[in-house]
């Protein structure tokens, strides 16, 4: 195997894996333990500090002064990305979905308080937006350094190629990791890690968004692109994967009671905080599949917590609706 791409370290890693007793007999099995990706640190913590770490020393290696990428308002990886770049001394610009809301609240707060550039796309889709303003950051001599949506392309992706060999590290066997979805960069790196670190188990992945990025041929080729990093190449229908589409609902954002339900029975058995939109979807996927049987209660399963706590003080109303 080749040597691993170039990787700045300043996540907070390993991050710990723990059991979840209470949720487990609650839910009468299975057995669950969590990883805790919300506990990277990086103005908050989140999946996408491991990603950075990459992403950041591919940008220093190219001389960029300025980091430009995109989310959407309530963006986890535009948050760290700004907190990134605040620590290693890069200018940064996020291109945000939409229109300025009246409130700066959750992680569009501590964009602001890191001191990042804010570009509304309005009615443009975010990723032409993201473009004209890396396209004008270079004009204006500023070097910038593209970041795709959710830093999900293959350098960003080796950081959950790194993830899956901790988690094996830490010696925790399990028959199942439930992760939810939305660019494809986190479940990429897992499936390349499980593939080169020997992972047998299934990857369930509960997609939170409509995001061409997991569709069958995008997934397989951001599989490729990564595992070449790395030397190596991966057969994806090789590899035991599920990606789940049922627990969409109204749209990305959108909470309903399914994720309310999740987020206050982890909060309440576990003192677990999650997410509205990615991890609260996620778990209330993964509390479903349970409950119908298609996960099994005799399964030894981990949820891997991949962050976004801030942007819960910006679903206040719908939480608690």
């Amino acid at each position: 195997m080749s040597p691993a791409p170039p990787r700045l370290r300043f996540a907070h890693l390993p991050t710990p894996v723990e059991p979840m007793p209470r949720l487990s007999a609650a839910l009468g099995g299975p057995q669950l333990w969590i990883k805790r990706d919300d506990q990277t640190g990086l103005a908050g913590g989140g999946n996408k500090a491991r990603k950075l770490e990459y992403l950041i020393a591919a940008a220093q290696a190219g001389g960029a002064r300025t980091l430009v990428t995109a989310g959407a308002a309530q963006s986890n990886h535009c948050r760290q990305t700004a907190a990134a770049a605040a620590r290693f001394g890069f200018n940064c610009t996020l291109v945000l979905s939409g229109r300025a809301p009246a409130q700066a609240q959750g992680n569009l707060l501590l964009d602001h308080l890191l001191g990042a550039r804010l570009i509304w796309a309005g009615e443009q889709p975010v990723e032409a937006a993201l473009q004209m303003a890396f396209d004008q950051a270079w004009a204006d001599g500023q070097r910038p350094y593209l970041i795709p949506v959710g830093g999900s392309n293959a350098v960003g992706a080796a950081g959950y190629v790194q993830a899956m060999a901790e988690f094996l590290s830490q010696g925790q066997p399990v028959e199942r990791i439930v992760a939810a979805s939305s660019s494809g960069g986190t479940l990429a790196g897992l499936l390349v890690g499980a593939a080169l670190h020997g992972f047998a188990g299934t990857i369930t992945a509960i997609r939170v968004g409509k995001y061409e990025q997991t569709e069958p041929a995008q997934l397989a080729r951001l599989v490729a692109e990564t595992a070449d990093l790395f030397g190596q190449t991966i057969d994806l229908s090789a590899l035991q994967y599920r990606v789940v589409d049922d627990y969409l609902g109204p749209g990305y954002g959108v909470v309903t009671e399914q994720e309310r339900e999740a987020i206050r029975l982890f909060a309440r058995v576990e003192g677990i905080l999650l997410d509205p939109v990615y991890t609260g979807r996620a778990a209330s996927g993964m509390l479903d599949l349970i409950r119908k049987g298609e996960i099994s209660s005799d399964e030894r399963l981990l949820f891997w917590h991949t962050g976004g706590t801030p942007a819960l003080f910006a679903y206040g109303q719908e939480l608690l609706g």
